[in-house]
């Protein structure tokens, strides 16, 4: 791929991983709210603005290596009712948004593959359809990566709902380990292989679903 190419990839996963996070955070912060907790209101979390949510060595981790992480959304469970069970849809609403954005994503391309790409194929054109692929791409593998039933992924937080308080807690007892060693498995490759398990049938139904509506709007 020729140095422009190089860039406008780079510039498309930029992109789109700020929209996936600001969505993802988004969500989280808006569920806890409705859920009566003001604190993500108050920090300025309910907010698509990428800024709001980014943490810098993250951000940088995520676009070079495909691993890394946001600020987390700050939540008080002591404002829900049922602490575990609130905590656990808190938790849920971030990987369904991007479960959401991967879907209208994956329709907006086949819209766009049909009435735009093929009237008017040109580099801006092309860089469109390059980032709303990408949009559903990442927006899949983020919802799947969230869902891993360790702490501190979102998915240890759904797990708990089904846990007594005493295993939940021993549960988070290994928080402030997760991201070390994710970034290990990431960095060793395993991480991927056991990603891979799961992602690829999801993206083969996605291409299906990517063609069945390209010609279906044709």
């Amino acid at each position: 791929m020729d140095f422009v190419g190089n860039i406008s990839q780079l510039l498309a996963r930029v992109i789109v991983l700020f929209t996936a996070i600001s969505v993802h955070e988004l969500a989280h912060g808006f569920v806890a709210y409705k859920l009566g907790d003001p604190t993500a209101k108050y920090a300025g979390r309910l907010s698509l603005n990428p800024l709001s949510h980014l943490d810098p060595w993250g951000a940088i981790c995520m676009v070079l290596f495909g691993f890394g992480w946001a600020k987390p959304v700050p939540v008080n469970p002591m404002y829900f009712k049922d602490r575990k069970k609130d905590n656990a849809l808190v938790a849920l609403a971030g990987p369904l948004s991007n479960i959401f954005l991967a879907f209208a994503s994956t329709v907006l391309t086949a819209l766009y593959f049909n009435f735009v790409l093929v009237k008017v194929p040109n580099f801006l054109t092309e860089f469109g359809y390059i980032v709303l692929i990408q949009l559903a791409v990442v927006n899949i593998g983020f919802a799947v990566f969230n869902l891993i039933p360790f702490p501190p992924l979102d998915g240890s937080k759904i797990l708990g709902a089904f846990l007594s308080y005493e295993n939940y807690s021993k549960l988070l007892m290994y928080e402030r380990f997760g991201f070390p060693i994710l970034m290990l498995l990431s960095l060793t490759g395993v991480l991927g292989r056991i990603l891979n398990i799961f992602i690829s049938p999801l993206y083969s139904g996605w291409l299906w679903l990517l063609n069945t509506l390209i010609n279906l709007f044709s």
